[in-house]
């Protein structure tokens, strides 16, 4: 029986640990929402993208109501009533549907929006092949206006709705109307913006 040459080595490998993970919310910014001056920044800086209309409407639509992402993306024109001046919000994740009010302000920059739209769309906001928008370009719409903006974070699309929570939370509005409002099922999810409210506290010393 021939003898066999082969012979056992040790394996010059290393085992690697596990690469660097993402960094929390929480040491990339210090609060995860805007305030309504800097959601106002926001939609100024955007009015000077090339679309800058359907930009500036996209993040107001976005703040007024509480939109995630992919509410927005997905909103269409049936939803809109002139008529009524009312928005039919349909919510993602079994959120609650509902039917809110639309100031003068968005019905104008909707009915431009809505003349100007070129090819026509079902979708209220759509990309300039006329296809609807997506959630990654709205991302990147934001990021890229937060840093025209002089943010010192990274802002993302969720910061609006969560913008909206807490603006109507310090305008004292009750817990249970907030809820419906942000389409949430469970009421600890709304209860973190009435928390933060300065509001509660302004009477303590007085």
């Amino acid at each position: 029986m021939a003898k066999s040459h082969l012979k056992l080595v040790t394996p010059n490998t290393e085992k690697r640990t596990v690469g660097p993970t993402r960094a929390p919310n929480s040491e990339l910014r210090t609060r995860e929402y805007l305030t309504d001056a800097e959601v106002a920044r926001l939609m100024e800086t955007a009015r000077s993208n090339r679309w800058g209309h359907r930009d500036a409407t996209m993040i107001l639509m976005a703040y007024r109501h509480g939109l995630r992402a992919s509410e927005l993306v997905d909103l269409r024109w049936e939803q809109v009533d002139f008529r009524t001046a009312t928005l039919h919000v349909r919510r993602v994740k079994h959120g609650v549907p509902s039917t809110h009010p639309l100031q003068g302000d968005q019905l104008r920059a909707l009915r431009r929006l809505q003349r100007e739209q070129d090819p026509k769309s079902p979708f209220v906001f759509t990309s300039e092949r006329g296809t609807p928008f997506t959630t990654a370009g709205f991302a990147r719409m934001i990021e890229r206006a937060g840093k025209e903006a002089g943010f010192a974070f990274k802002a993302h699309p969720h910061m609006l709705r969560h913008a909206c929570g807490y603006a109507l939370a310090n305008k004292g509005h009750d817990t249970r109307a907030l809820q419906a409002y942000l389409g949430h099922r469970n009421i600890q999810h709304t209860v973190r913006y009435t928390e933060l409210a300065p509001g509660r506290f302004k009477n303590f010393w007085r």
